[in-house]
């Protein structure tokens, strides 16, 4: 477990918002790049202290709940989105959604604040047969996959379909090998649901020849419906595609 604080806030686009934490403990922080995704911990509303369990393993979790919720912290999953090992500094990316907890939270960080994170490692895992990449999410996996591509080495031959609220929310502040593209969509004033939009995109384009590895990740909906249109559309074989559902869409929104 590391508890960090709150070193300040930028806002790339309307709908994300960074947070920098940091502290010597970040130390205990092994960096592994792609999508290295952690347990966030951060109080709620009202809370004047952050209680951080102290178990070193999934143990942690029947401690969180033996607590009475008024002292009970919020725990949300996050990708790093960047770390800077010289600086103790590490950023967490968050897609903006109403009043969920750690969009709450996020929106009200000040320099100062408490936060705790626990590593979960990554998800990301292209076997070495693969020629080229297919990376697809929304709003939600937009963090991960910019990690992915800042981390990719320089051969990385990739097809990203991502996905964004509004054109405002499209991003130029990452870099990327020469051989991906990148294909920004956004749902603007439709009435499309997370994650449609890049479904669909993905449904009819033209892809690359070769073998190739897919992560998919984001709303429930679209990850599952990507590795179904592959395996039964295009024969892609299951073992080729990465996918992860961070929410789903009517039940619950991500944060």
């Amino acid at each position: 477990m590391i508890t960090l604080e709150v070193r300040g806030t930028t806002k790339p686009t309307p709908a994300f918002m960074v947070v920098t934490l940091g502290g010597p403990q970040l130390d205990h922080l092994t960096p592994t790049g792609f999508d290295q995704t952690v347990r966030l911990f951060f109080p709620r509303e009202g809370q004047q202290e952050l209680w951080m369990p102290t178990a070193s393993s999934e143990a942690w979790m029947a401690q969180v709940l033996l607590q009475p919720k008024s002292r009970r912290p919020w725990v949300r999953n996050y990708t790093v989105r960047r770390v800077r090992p010289e600086l103790g500094e590490v950023d967490i990316e968050f897609a903006l959604h109403g009043d969920t907890p750690a969009s709450a939270w996020a929106r009200r960080a000040r320099p100062g604040d408490r936060a705790g994170i626990f590593d979960m490692g990554v998800t990301y895992l292209p076997p070495d047969h693969a020629e080229w990449q297919l990376l697809v999410g929304e709003e939600s996996a937009l963090p991960a996959i910019l990690a992915i591509l800042e981390h990719a080495p320089d051969s990385l031959a990739a097809e990203v379909f991502l996905e964004v609220p509004e054109e405002a929310d499209f991003r130029t502040d990452f870099t990327a090998p020469e051989g991906v593209r990148v294909h920004w969509l956004a749902r603007g004033g439709t009435d499309m649901p997370p994650g449609a939009a890049a479904l669909e995109a993905v449904r009819s384009a033209p892809l690359r020849p070769g073998p190739f590895y897919t992560w998919a990740a984001g709303e429930s909906g679209l990850a599952t419906g990507v590795r179904r249109h592959l395996v039964r559309d295009r024969g892609v074989p299951k073992r080729d595609i990465a996918f992860f559902g961070y929410w789903r869409n009517g039940r619950s929104a991500p944060g």
